[in-house]
């Protein structure tokens, strides 16, 4: 086979390979990414909780299996009166023995003002309070559809009675 004959197929096969991963990627696509900065509110004590226990702990040394359900506020800062811009509901569980093994989390953060107004994005991973927390996007609805990407939170200093997490979210969608 002539070099000009095995170049000829071999460059439009390269070319097409090419353009497979330009939309793999979502640049041929128009996928976009997006960088939300939040702060998640949870009331862990007095009447209006928003975090509780479904499942206690099987043993007493251990918190290991213990359950939980939340549907905490999304909202612009830090302080307790600042804008709701939605919630963020699902589950906690502890599935590890070690006492700060930290707290698996599957969250919907459900978005109910704004640009993103009924919009969600799926939340799944591991946290640890007192660290930097990293989670997955795994996916999302709305303007978030086909969600990836991850999440940083950490914990801010906050009033008695209330944990408030600093979040980034870095999606691509």
């Amino acid at each position: 086979m002539a070099y000009g004959t095995l170049a000829s197929i071999i460059c439009p096969v390269l070319f097409f390979m090419f353009l497979l991963v330009l939309v793999h990627c979502g640049v041929i696509q128009g996928e976009k990414t997006t960088h939300l900065h939040f702060y998640f509110h949870e009331i862990y004590s007095g009447p209006n909780v928003t975090g509780v226990a479904v499942v206690n702990p099987p043993r007493n040394d251990s918190a290991f299996g213990a359950m939980g359900m939340v549907d905490d506020m999304l909202k612009e800062g830090p302080d307790p009166s600042s804008k709701l811009i939605g919630r963020a509901q699902g589950l906690t569980a502890v599935p590890s023995m070690e006492q700060n093994g930290g707290i698996l989390t599957m969250l919907n953060f459900v978005f109910t003002d704004g640009p993103f107004n009924g919009s969600t994005l799926a939340i799944f991973g591991r946290a640890v309070l007192g660290s930097v927390m990293e989670r997955a996007i795994i996916g999302g609805t709305g303007n978030f559809r086909m969600a990836r990407g991850y999440t940083l939170s950490k914990q801010v200093p906050s009033t008695q009675g209330l944990l408030v997490l600093e979040y980034d979210a870095y999606i691509s969608h």
